[in-house]
């Protein structure tokens, strides 16, 4: 197999009906990847939706509506080959399944590109998105400013809203310096692949020369082996095939390791025996790669959905309680302590309780400690306890299993980061 590009996820958020699904389909078709005779069907579709302009907005959009009735999750992705990456973006519409996607793993953003609205400018969302990806752990991020063509193109335009982006860049923890803001019109195709001659003022990156600026996430091979459980297949002849997304670490055949937390809660210990990805056998396996894998010593009734491979020699932990950073997203009322939801952690799904509301941080940056409840908008640290066992690792251990959503009667209602644990013995 040649050796590809390396693979990048990058995320589009913004405020609704800023641009970002004109921005993508407009960027698809001058990069070749939307051929002209789709773009045609597709103005024809809008025009007959009385939908006229949004013809570039379709070609993003005819997934959302694929993305709302559950057809496999690849669909809710575009890939664009850049000179130096395999690009995966993902088209965010609203947070719910931005954070839904973002948490099962499916991806994690390596980066994201916040689509503001010049004329709009800051709306509600935009600093919601801004927390989101903030608490997230998305450290690198870019600025569209869009529809500069309802702006003429004007520089002074531009540069208020980079002030007044940059306000809630900052109290989010984000390094100015390190965020490019880039003036934009996904509708007229400004500056998307090439050099706009609208902006003489502008010399910087186009969108595309943007993508290969971001940096190459680190593979995180380093840290121990974690691969949470997606599925467990019992195949004749072999006996069980867990199958799922190595996060961290490296897997090799003959290694030692413990499934957590297993049909005992206390962990089942075996052996890797064969690696198998994409129909060929391997003898290891790394960060990134989805995998299935037979196990000596392990059953089918073992293992199920949510349980980790770990490596023996050093296990994740198991929480009796942990403290969290979240971010509340939509809540139809208010979170006050005694709330238990359900938490998708990895592909676990376990309910927590809230056992403490430490502090919380307003929109605006207010800081209130032991809040009575916490509303949407607010990011707060809180105390949990997991009802039944959750395998979960604080953020600076191992960042990559201490992200988890927060959900509650089919929607996404929170979601956050754990940054300490109070381990069960």
């Amino acid at each position: 197999m040649a050796k590809q590009k390396p693979v990048i996820n990058v995320a589009f958020v913004g405020h609704v009906d800023h641009g970002k699904s004109t921005t993508i389909g407009h960027l698809m078709f001058q990069s070749g990847r939307l051929p002209q005779q789709e773009l045609d069907k597709l103005k024809a579709e809008a025009v007959k939706h009385g939908k006229v302009g949004f013809e570039f907005a379709y070609y993003m959009d005819k997934f959302k509506e694929e993305r709302e009735r559950g057809v496999t999750i690849d669909l809710s992705y575009e890939k664009l080959v850049t000179n130096k990456y395999e690009v995966t973006i993902i088209d965010a519409p609203g947070h719910r399944d931005f954070v839904k996607n973002m948490i099962t793993g499916a991806s994690q953003a390596d980066a994201a590109f916040l689509t503001v609205a010049v004329k709009e400018g800051v709306q509600p969302q935009t600093k919601e998105h801004v927390w989101l990806l903030r608490t997230m752990g998305v450290k690198q991020i870019a600025v569209l400013a869009n529809k500069m063509d309802t702006v003429d193109y004007k520089e002074d335009a531009f540069n208020k809203l980079k002030t007044d982006v940059s306000v809630i860049l900052k109290q989010a923890g984000y390094k100015l310096e390190e965020v490019p803001f880039i003036p934009i019109s996904g509708f007229k195709g400004e500056n998307l692949v090439k050099k706009s001659d609208k902006m003489p003022w502008y010399k910087g990156p186009s969108l595309i020369e943007q993508f290969d600026l971001f940096k190459q996430p680190e593979k995180p091979t380093n840290l121990p082996l974690r691969m949470p459980i997606q599925d467990c297949y019992e195949i004749t002849g072999i006996g069980a095939v867990p199958v799922g997304k190595i996060e961290t670490g490296v897997m090799k055949v003959g290694q030692k390791i413990i499934i957590l937390p297993g049909r005992t809660g206390k962990g089942v210990p075996g052996e890797i025996r064969s690696i198998e990805m994409h129909h060929e056998q391997l003898t290891q396996a790394e960060a990134g790669d989805n995998v299935g894998v037979n196990l000596r010593g392990v059953g089918k009734k073992d293992v199920a959905r949510g349980d980790v491979i770990c490596d023996i020699a050093s296990p994740a932990t198991m929480a009796e309680e942990f403290v969290a950073q979240i971010a509340v997203i939509s809540h139809p009322t208010v979170i006050a302590k005694g709330y238990t939801p359900v938490f998708h952690v990895h592909t676990a799904q376990v309910p927590c309780q809230f056992i403490e509301l430490i502090e919380k941080t307003s929109p605006d940056g207010v800081k209130t400690p032991n809040p009575d409840f916490l509303k949407n908008g607010d990011i707060a640290k809180v105390r949990l306890k997991p009802i039944g066992n959750l395998v979960i690792e604080a953020s600076s251990k191992n960042p990559h299993m201490a992200g988890f959503a927060i959900r509650d009667a089919g929607a996404t209602v929170a979601a956050g980061m754990c940054m300490e644990i109070k381990e069960k013995k």
